[in-house]
């Protein structure tokens, strides 16, 4: 089994934030992978194509680390059904060429997660980050979609999805999914 760089991204700039806890879990049950946790978004400036080359270290920083990687996992919270702003901000300098190639997630597989304290988790918001990747040729994940409603309750006293629930049972298969298609680059 080839194990995989998989650059992970959250959302949500909040400290305590249920994305992140999400994905420090996919972490923990993606043992024989090696995980990548970009925390910068909330660094990268506004895009402005005026400023793109070259590109803001930050920037810069984000699309190198994507490159690495075999995959990219997601975790968008909702704001106001859609996507934060600054995860599409990041998105918006992904979507652009760099000056050593084209656009970093350009057939880069990618899984979509999400986490909501909710009812309907976040299922308007995974709905527009898909629109988002399809435009920017990413390959992601179709089934299983994953959307954690309710996290305040889903979640133990140590932050972990208890062991085989059904949430903790179908992120396991999500990255199980993400690792596939990454897998289909590597023959």
């Amino acid at each position: 089994m080839t194990r995989l760089r998989i650059l992970t991204l959250s959302g949500s700039l909040r400290r305590d934030s249920f994305n992140t806890a999400l994905l420090r879990e996919a972490e923990r049950l993606g043992v024989h992978d090696h995980f990548d946790h970009f925390d910068g978004l909330g660094r990268l400036p506004h895009f402005n194509e005026d400023e793109e080359h070259p590109a803001p270290p930050a920037v810069a920083e984000l699309r190198r680390r994507v490159q690495e990687a075999d995959a990219v996992l997601i975790a968008t919270p909702e704001y106001n059904a859609l996507i934060p702003g600054a995860l599409k901000n990041a998105l918006d300098w992904l979507s652009r060429p760099a000056e050593d190639g084209g656009p970093a997630l350009l057939l880069k597989p990618v899984g979509v997660i999400g986490a909501s304290p909710g009812p309907f988790g976040t299922v308007r918001a995974q709905l527009a980050l898909r629109q988002v990747l399809h435009k920017m040729n990413a390959r992601v994940v179709q089934q299983p979609e994953f959307l954690l409603f309710q996290a305040h309750q889903q979640f133990d006293d140590d932050g972990r999805l208890p062991s085989g629930t059904p949430p903790q049972q179908l992120l396991s298969a999500l990255l199980d999914a993400l690792g596939q298609l990454a897998a289909q680059d590597q023959r």
